[in-house]
C-alpha cells in the first residue's frame, strides 16, 4: 500500500515523486523504460548536447570574423553521439539518486491501471499488484506518426526516423528530409545544416515554428535559408518510401531523394493501454482532461506532463507535477499556462512567453507591440558580427503591464525566464523601468523597450 503511485518517470513523474517523498508520502514510481523520460533520454538533453557541438563547430568555421584564425575545422559525429550518451547516462543516474534520497521506490516495468477498490487504485506491473491511495499519471507522449504511404515500412527499414532514432545515427547523412517545421524539426535542421548535411524541411503550414510570432519565425527561416536549408511550406507529404519523400504542393507532385527522413510533426499523449477506461477517466483527443490543479474527473487521480496534452514542454511538466503534489498535500496550488516560456534552441535561439502579435489580434486584446533591435546592446554587437536579433514586447494598453515577449538572438533561452516572471507577476512598464539590468548584457534591451 502506497500513499501515491506515479505512472511514468519523466520530468512530471520524477520531480513530483521527489517532492512527495520529501513530504513524507510513501511513493512508488513505475517507469517502463529509463528514468528521465523522453526529455532526458531522447529529447531536450540529447538534442542540446548535439546542438552545442554544432555551435562550437560554427564558431570554429567562422572564427576569422572575430580575428581567430586556424586550420579548417572538422566534426566527429560519432564522438558527438558518444558524448551525448555519456551526458544522458550521467543525468539519468542523478535522477535515480535523487529519488533514492527522497525514499521513493522505483519499479522498472510496464504498468496498467486495473481498478479502483475500497483501498485505493490497483496498478499491475510485472504480474504484481500495487495499491495506491492516490494516483498520478505522467506517462508522457510519443511521436505522432500519420498514415503516410510507406511510412511504417520505412521506419522498420531505418530510412524514416523519429526523434528517438535520429539521435543515434552513427554517420552523418549527405541529405536529410525533415517532415515538420516545428521545434524538433527546426532544431535537427539546425544541427544537420551546421555539420554539413543538405537539409530539406517540408511543412504543411505556410510558416515554420508553429505559434511563434510570425515576423520572428520568418526571420529564423530567412537565417537558415541563407545557410542552405531549403524550406518547402504549404506542402503535404504523400509518401515516405524507397529512399525518398514525396509531397504535393500547388497541384504538383515532387519527389526528394535522401539518405534519411525525419518525421517530426508533433507528439501524442500516451494514454493507450494504461487502463484509463478501467477507472472511467475522461479523455479528449487521447489526452487526459485536467483542470488548473491537475485534477482529473476521478477523485484521487491526477495527471501531469504531456499526457494531459496542454503544454508539451518539460518545464511545464515539472510545474504540473509540483501543483499536483501540493494539492495532494492540502496546499492549494494552480498552474498558469499563460506565463510558461518556450524556446527553440537553434542558432540564433528563439524564445517566447505569453501573447504574440497574432494572438493579440485573434483575441481582440487592447494591446500594443514594440519591436526593438538587439543592436541596442553593446554585448550583442560585440559577439554577433552578422546578427539581426530583435525583441518584441506586448503591453496591455489599459493596465500597462507586460502580457507577452518574443525574442530571437543570443542568450534568448537564458533571458526568457525574466520575461516569464514579468508576465506571471503582471509587472507594469513603470516597474520594469526602475529595474537595474547588468551592463553590458543582451537582456538590457528589454529595459530599452520600456522607454520606446
Amino acid at each position: 500500500m502506497y500513499d501515491l503511485i506515479i505512472l511514468g518517470g519523466g520530468p512530471a513523474g520524477y520531480n513530483a515523486a521527489e517532492r512527495a517523498g520529501h513530504a513524507g508520502l510513501k511513493t512508488l514510481v513505475i517507469e517502463e523504460r529509463a528514468l528521465g523520460g523522453v526529455c532526458l533520454n531522447e529529447g531536450c538533453i540529447p538534442t542540446k548536447t548535439l546542438l552545442y557541438s554544432a555551435k562550437i563547430f560554427d564558431y570554429a568555421k567562422h572564427g576569422a570574423d572575430y580575428g581567430v584564425k586556424f586550420g579548417s575545422a572538422d566534426i566527429d559525429h560519432a564522438f558527438v553521439v558518444e558524448r551525448k550518451n555519456k551526458v544522458v547516462k550521467q543525468l539519468v543516474s542523478g535522477v535515480g539518486a535523487k529519488l533514492k534520497k527522497a525514499g521513493v521506490e522505483v519499479v522498472s516495468a510496464t504498468a496498467t491501471i486495473k481498478e479502483r477498490n475500497a483501498e485505493g487504485f490497483v496498478v499491475v506491473a510485472k504480474d504484481k499488484e500495487y495499491v495506491g491511495k492516490q494516483l498520478l499519471i505522467a506517462t508522457g507522449s510519443s511521436a505522432a506518426l500519420p498514415p503516410i504511404d510507406g511510412l511504417a515500412d520505412s521506419l522498420k527499414s531505418g530510412f524514416a526516423l523519429t526523434n528517438r532514432e535520429v539521435l543515434d545515427l552513427k554517420e552523418l547523412p549527405k541529405t536529410i528530409v525533415i517532415v515538420g517545421g516545428g521545434v524538433i524539426g527546426l532544431e535537427m535542421a539546425s544541427y544537420f545544416n551546421s555539420v554539413g548535411s543538405k537539409v530539406f524541411v517540408v511543412e504543411m503550414m505556410d510558416h515554420i515554428a508553429g505559434p511563434v510570432d510570425r515576423e520572428i519565425s520568418k526571420m529564423l527561416q530567412k537565417e537558415y535559408a541563407a545557410r542552405g536549408v531549403e524550406f518547402i511550406l504549404g506542402a503535404k507529404v504523400t509518401s515516405i518510401k524507397d529512399k525518398a519523400v514525396t509531397y504535393e504542393k500547388d497541384g504538383k507532385t515532387v519527389k526528394l531523394d535522401a539518405d534519411y527522413a525525419l518525421v517530426s510533426i508533433g507528439r501524442r499523449p500516451r494514454t493507450a493501454g494504461i487502463g484509463c477506461e478501467n477507472i472511467g477517466l475522461k479523455l479528449e483527443r487521447g489526452a487526459i482532461v485536467t483542470n488548473e490543479y491537475g485534477k482529473t474527473n476521478v477523485p484521487g487521480v491526477w495527471a501531469a506532463g504531456d499526457v494531459n496534452g496542454k503544454s508539451m514542454l518539460a518545464h511545464t511538466a515539472y510545474r504540473e507535477g509540483e501543483v499536483c503534489i501540493n494539492n495532494i498535500l492540502g496546499k492549494k496550488d494552480r498552474i498558469n499556462y499563460n506565463s510558461i516560456p518556450s524556446v527553440i534552441y537553434t542558432n540564433p535561439e528563439v524564445a517566447c512567453v505569453g501573447e504574440t502579435a497574432e494572438s493579440v489580434k485573434e483575441k481582440g486584446l487592447d494591446a500594443k507591440c514594440e519591436t526593438v533591435t538587439l543592436k541596442y546592446s553593446g554585448r550583442y554587437i560585440a559577439e554577433n558580427e552578422h546578427g539581426n536579433g530583435v525583441v518584441k514586447v506586448i503591453t496591455d494598453n489599459k493596465h500597462h503591464n507586460i502580457i507577452g515577449l518574443t525574442m530571437i538572438g543570443s542568450y534568448a533561452s537564458e533571458i526568457i525566464y525574466g520575461a516569464a516572471m514579468m508576465v506571471e507577476t503582471e509587472m507594469r512598464v513603470s516597474d520594469i523601468q526602475k529595474l537595474v539590468f547588468p551592463h553590458p548584457t543582451v537582456c538590457e534591451v528589454i529595459r530599452e523597450a520600456m522607454f520606446m
